[in-house]
């Protein structure tokens, strides 16, 4: 065992918070049965505190001691994508309590897959509360780096496990009212969720659970950011000149000084996306601008965090 993950775990049996990696972002991580931490871990963040939190596990054994209701899309969808980017919300059982659920009757649980938070998560035993390491609203961390530039000073260690593979947030699951909703897209698609279940999977509805990432503007960057069609960004550029940077499929522009060309497949673009606009960031422009991406279902994902992005 990694001496540094021995170490993050006698952390969070502390009480303290450790900041580690996950296959899809960097996680901010709390003893989920320890209320004061997960208030701290709220306070760290400028989290507020009616927004519930996934709580994270080294198994789905463990993961389902914290559900009173299993229903059988459950189990499939565990056997099928845990470990893996994939949130369930199910109803809570005793162990889950209000100060990880936002006062709601269910629960968000997680089987993260990437080596070193299964680590972690074996070492320390029990249910780990774990949003994205970064502050409340701005945008998701795909590298430990990320994490010490929001949040340095606030938490007491950060596990370097390289860049997050996914680069986008779990998808998320509604399982707790009888059918599947889909509350959020991402690296597990709508359709691979339906050919498991059979079934098919529901828009989220206006009774929806509140969840991670529900918000209108959210993983969003600190310069204000604009989606654009392609034959649209050429005149934007025109407008804008020096104070903008841009992101796009096309090759850079010489009157724009802050361009980054993406990828033109999605899981690539997913993956990039987080650093791709921390990068543009800090160039201090007075916009970003953002090609929209393609039309199509595999592009789901990344067009519901640019959609929030520019919210």
């Amino acid at each position: 065992m990694n001496p540094e993950v021995r170490r993050a775990a006698e952390i969070l049996r502390a009480g303290g918070l450790v900041a580690f990696p996950t296959e899809t972002v960097y996680g901010l991580g709390a003893d989920a049965s320890n209320a004061a931490a997960v208030a701290r871990l709220y306070a760290s963040k400028g989290r507020p505190a009616e927004h519930p939190v996934i709580v994270h596990f080294a198994d789905a054994e463990r993961a389902f001691e914290w559900v009173r209701e299993m229903p059988e899309a459950a189990k499939k969808l565990a056997a099928r994508f845990w470990p893996g980017p994939l949130t369930m919300i199910l109803k809570r059982s005793a162990k889950a309590q209000d100060f990880v659920t936002g006062g709601q009757d269910s629960v968000g649980l997680r089987v993260p897959s990437h080596p070193v938070a299964q680590d972690l998560l074996r070492e320390f035993g029990g249910g780990v509360a774990a949003p994205s390491a970064n502050l409340f609203g701005k945008l998701s961390p795909t590298a430990a780096h990320h994490v010490l530039e929001d949040l340095s000073g606030r938490i007491d260690l950060i596990l370097d496990g390289g860049a997050s593979e996914v680069g986008i947030e779990s998808t998320i699951v509604d399982l707790s009212g009888g059918s599947a909703v889909l509350l959020r897209p991402g690296g597990i698609t709508k359709a691979q969720l339906a050919e498991v279940l059979n079934a098919k999977i529901e828009e989220k509805k206006a009774q929806s659970p509140r969840h991670s990432g529900g918000l209108v503007r959210h993983y969003a960057p600190r310069t204000p950011a604009r989606l654009v069609s392609a034959h649209g960004l050429d005149a934007e550029i025109a407008k804008l000149k020096d104070r903008v940077a841009v992101l796009a499929f096309s090759r850079p522009d010489e009157r724009v000084e802050y361009w980054i060309r993406m990828p033109s497949e999605p899981r690539a673009y997913a993956q990039r996306l987080y650093a791709a606009l921390r990068e543009l960031d800090r160039a201090q422009c007075e916009t970003i601008l953002i090609e929209s991406p393609p039309e199509g279902v595999e592009w789901a994902a990344v067009k519901d965090r640019l959609t929030r992005a520019t919210g």
